[in-house]
Order: C-alpha cells, then sequence, then structure tokens
C-alpha cells in the first residue's frame, strides 16, 4: 500500500512517446497522470490554469524554439515544492549538468529501461536524485570539465539565446521570442560568444550539437 498518489505531468512533442510514458504512469498503482503538453508554452498554460503535478517529466527539445532547461527554471519558478524529471535523448554531460544547475532533481536516458522512468519518478518525488547509470559521470567534476563549466556559465537568458542562434534564428527573431530589443539581444550575442570561446555563428551550431542542446535534424 502506498501513502500518496504522486500526480505527474508529461512534456512532450511527440504524442506517441506521451502515449507510452502514459501507460507506464497509469500502470502504476501510486501515479496518476494530471496533465500532458506538446510544448514548454503549453506546459507553462497547463500550470497556470491550475495543474498542480508532484513531477513533471520532460524532455529538452522543444518545438518553436522552447528548450527544456528553460521549462524547468519556470516550472521550479511557479510551483517550488514540483520536482522536475527529465527524460531525452539529448544527454550529453554538459546538457545533463546545465539541466540539473537549472534545477532538475533528475536525468534519464531514453535509452533507459521503461520501468527506470517509473522508479525514478519515485525517486525524486521522494526528494533525491535520479540520475541513469550511463549519464553518472556527468557528476564527476572532472570528466568533460571544460565543455561542462563553459554551459554552466551562462545566464538562463543568455542560454535560451544561444539555442535560438544555434537554430538559425537571426537577431532580430531571439530578440521577438526573448522579449528583448533588437540592441540588447546584440548586446547578449557579444557576450555570449566571448564565454562560449566562438566567433562565428556555425562554430556555436557546432557546439550546440556536440552538447546535444541542438537536434540533429535542425
Amino acid at each position: 500500500m502506498f501513502d500518496k498518489t504522486i500526480q505527474v505531468m508529461l512534456v512532450d512533442d511527440h504524442p506517441i512517446v506521451r502515449a507510452g510514458y502514459a501507460r507506464l504512469i497509469e500502470q502504476a498503482r501510486d501515479m496518476t497522470l494530471v496533465a500532458e503538453a506538446g510544448s514548454e508554452a503549453e506546459a507553462i498554460r497547463c500550470l497556470r490554469k491550475g495543474a498542480a503535478p508532484d513531477v513533471v517529466v520532460t524532455d529538452l527539445a522543444m518545438p518553436g524554439g522552447g528548450h527544456g532547461i528553460e521549462l524547468i527554471a519556470q516550472v521550479r519558478a511557479m510551483r517550488p515544492n514540483c520536482r522536475v524529471l527529465v527524460f531525452s535523448m539529448y544527454d550529453s554531460h554538459a546538457l545533463v549538468r546545465r539541466a540539473l544547475q537549472a534545477g532538475a532533481a533528475g536525468f534519464l536516458s531514453k535509452s533507459s529501461a521503461p520501468m527506470m522512468l517509473v522508479q525514478a519518478i519515485r525517486t525524486v518525488d521522494a526528494g533525491l536524485r535520479a540520475i541513469s547509470p550511463d549519464l553518472e559521470a556527468a557528476l564527476d567534476g572532472h570528466a568533460h570539465g571544460e565543455d561542462s563549466a563553459r554551459l554552466a556559465n551562462l545566464s538562463e537568458r543568455e542560454f535560451a539565446l544561444f539555442a535560438l542562434l544555434a537554430e538559425g534564428c537571426s537577431i532580430n527573431e531571439c530578440a521577438a521570442r526573448l522579449d528583448l530589443s533588437p540592441k540588447t539581444a546584440s548586446n547578449y550575442q557579444t557576450i555570449l560568444r566571448e564565454k562560449l570561446g566562438v566567433t562565428t555563428s556555425a562554430a556555436m551550431a557546432h557546439l550546440a550539437l556536440r552538447w546535444g542542446v541542438l537536434k540533429q535534424d535542425s
């Protein structure tokens, strides 16, 4: 007998994938699915309308220029007691560390066995950290230290700009999406390139691919 029913929200832009996760959750006697979302914006709308999950399970790749790292921070701001569990194929060591820094309580690779997701939901709901075994090295400060340090050194706004620029968005498009003036966005770009140690958009996109910030088919 379980002491409580864990309220879960799923965020993934693939309906078939969400359906598979939903079945796993429905089969767990101590969990219930309270909301689903296909994008960062939809997830935030659900929370604003009153959804109160104990655990949000989210991918990192989001449609429309959104990114799961931003969602982690927003969920933590809106629902401080809610735990965020990342379940993603984009699992470079630098990105795992960035997600944990943003407030994620756990990170599983999508190569993990399905039942690991159920157990990880229980683990983070209990206030513990859940990391899939193949990603444990991401917590080793000596592993991929330079890449992790560069990514961790970005502010939330800088990281969001990094993701958009890597996708090929212009400065004006970035400014509009981030609610900035073009001049401010341009200033952020200059700082961003200095922090990342790159001088061209191609080099920035290369880093984004290597760190798992950018989809391979983007």
